[in-house]
């Protein structure tokens, strides 16, 4: 037990160094897949609502069960063979679930473009975080926002499920919130057959969401984040992505979302946060909540693995 927060710290130091493999990413191979199986079972135009559903969830299922399961009978495995295996086996699960430094790659794609002047090019790198027409991003903004969301999606959430189930529990998120990512859209293709993807990412999400949005107002303008929180989440559509991005808006003291165009249709989405409307030097500091809060969780995993090893000891 008290060699898992050492797992999360090596799983986190690799990702610093190396960030996510350019080449044979797991996830990419699963992305692939995921998609051969949509395309095979997923026809709208020959199946009824329920029908569609019932695939949706049947897709899912396979797909989750298939890979968890292998990873955690690995994980086993290695636990009954050798200590250093089963480390070796939770890191690298741990490591290709968590995506801390691409997050950062990413958006500082954007500030880069911004610095140089080149408006367009920061209008495309924001493009690559969110899933917006690029001619109407406003790149400020829509980076914070996307740093603010995927600081839960692709690094705390990972983290608080490898802490409650290993390596096996880290994978089991990240391959939840992808295939949501691929399947939970509102559009005709995927509204009825993205169904289950979209709440089962919900339902694993919905702890950490609010552990992240906590970090977020620990680490920033609390008497704000928590105001913001508590007024501005409910009127957001998701109800995890709500209160991790007015948390952090208020966090950092600045104004979110608002008017924004998906696939050439305008959404009047609420105004979260306070304050003035975003800087540059603003993604760098939603940048700083996500690495203090990394650190933070790494300290308090440590603790509690240390209480209840002396607990069980005692």
């Amino acid at each position: 037990m008290v060699a898992m927060p050492m797992v999360a710290v090596v799983a986190v130091v690799l990702d610093f160094i190396f960030g996510e493999p350019h080449r044979y990413h797991p996830l990419v191979g699963f992305g692939f897949l995921a998609s051969q199986i949509e395309a095979s079972l997923n026809v709208p135009m020959k199946q009824n609502l329920a029908t569609q559903r019932f695939v949706g969830a049947l897709a899912l299922a396979f797909l989750l069960a298939t890979f968890t399961l292998l990873a955690y009978w690995l994980c086993q495995l290695s636990a009954s063979g050798h200590a250093v295996s089963s480390f070796i086996a939770n890191t690298l699960l741990l490591y290709f679930a968590i995506g801390h430094k691409s997050l950062h790659q990413h958006a500082r794609a954007v500030s880069t473009a911004l610095n140089s002047g080149d408006e367009d090019l920061a209008k495309t790198a924001a493009s690559y975080m969110v899933s917006r027409d690029s001619s109407a991003i406003e790149p400020i903004p829509a980076t914070i926002e996307s740093v603010l969301e995927n600081g839960n999606d692709g690094i705390f959430g990972a983290l608080f499920w490898f802490f409650i189930a290993g390596g096996a529990g880290a994978l089991l998120f990240r391959l939840a919130n992808t295939l949501d990512a691929m399947w939970g859209y509102k559009t005709p293709r995927f509204y009825y057959f993205g169904w289950a993807a979209a709440r089962f990412d919900d339902v694993l999400n919905y702890i950490p969401a609010r552990l992240t949005a906590i970090t977020y107002a620990l680490l920033g303008n609390t008497k704000i984040a928590l105001t913001c929180w508590k007024t501005q989440a409910p009127t957001w559509d998701s109800p995890n992505a709500g209160p991790v991005m007015s948390a952090g808006a208020g966090a950092l003291n600045v104004k979110l979302g608002g008017a924004a165009r998906y696939f050439g249709e305008w959404h009047d989405r609420p105004v979260l946060g306070a304050g003035n409307p975003p800087v540059l030097n603003d993604i760098e500091r939603a940048l700083a909540l996500i690495r203090h809060g990394v650190i933070m969780w790494l300290v308090i995993f440590l603790i509690i693995s240390l209480l209840i090893a002396s607990l069980a000891h005692a």
